[in-house]
């Protein structure tokens, strides 16, 4: 919401009073003094006029998940287990997944209460790095990786994937690099090949990598790792 169209909301107050309050230099939001009431402001952010505190602002909140299989990438489900079953977070609620696994595939799953930071990071023109490890029933054949690298055609949304990078690591395994995140998108890039995928663990996305994060564990990202994605 404006800056402006959320002072002229509050009680007793009105556009001409926030505009006066604007330009007098009375409003702060997060600490610092603003008079352009264009300002785009969120739940997030503290504002305070003539020194009082109208919105206090609630802490964003970012946390880094290891799903195990048999976990369902969703707030709620009738029958599963979900991702927020695995935190112990106050007002779990309020959080969100930004993207998400199928039920047995394991690996990095982010989670948070910033519904434009979500967006913005899932968006496939932001083009974040996903990779992924990849087991398959056949054998995975060298043309594989020009393939993936040409692009394939998906019939359903009628598009063209962009392009993936494949690096082979066995017979039977490989590393994926994704740059969207299209439905069930690794295993109908194997099945062109008529190659069933077995197991897949998304390992990274962008610059966040699980590490040594235990299976089922959580933490919160750091400001640098939020500033480098």
């Amino acid at each position: 919401m404006r800056l402006d169209r959320l002072l002229g909301n509050l009680p007793h107050g009105n556009r001409r009073e926030a505009r006066l309050a604007l330009a007098a230099g009375r409003v702060r939001v997060d600490g610092a003094s603003i008079s352009d009431g264009r300002l785009e402001v969120r739940e997030f952010s503290r504002i305070e006029l003539d020194g009082e505190v109208i919105q206090a602002g609630k802490a964003a909140r970012y946390f880094l998940l290891h799903k195990p299989a048999g976990v369902v990438s969703a707030t709620e489900h009738p029958q599963h287990r979900t991702v927020l079953d695995l935190l112990d977070e106050p007002d779990k609620h309020e959080l969100h997944l930004a993207g998400r696994l199928d039920l047995n595939t394991t690996g990095l799953l982010l989670i948070t209460n910033d519904g434009l930071w979500s967006r913005r990071i899932t968006l496939p023109q932001t083009k974040l790095a996903k990779v992924y490890y990849v087991e398959t029933e056949q054998p995975i054949g060298a043309e594989y990786a020009e393939v993936f690298a040409a692009g394939l055609y998906f019939a359903y949304e009628n598009l063209t994937t962009l392009p993936a990078g494949l690096e082979t690591l066995g017979s039977h395994s490989a590393r994926l690099t994704l740059y969207e995140g299209r439905y069930h998108q690794v295993k109908r890039m194997f099945g062109h090949f008529q190659n069933k995928v077995v197991r897949l663990h998304r390992e990274r996305m962008g610059s966040l990598a699980l590490g040594d994060l235990p299976e089922g564990a959580y933490r919160a990202l750091s400001q640098t790792e939020l500033d480098s994605l």
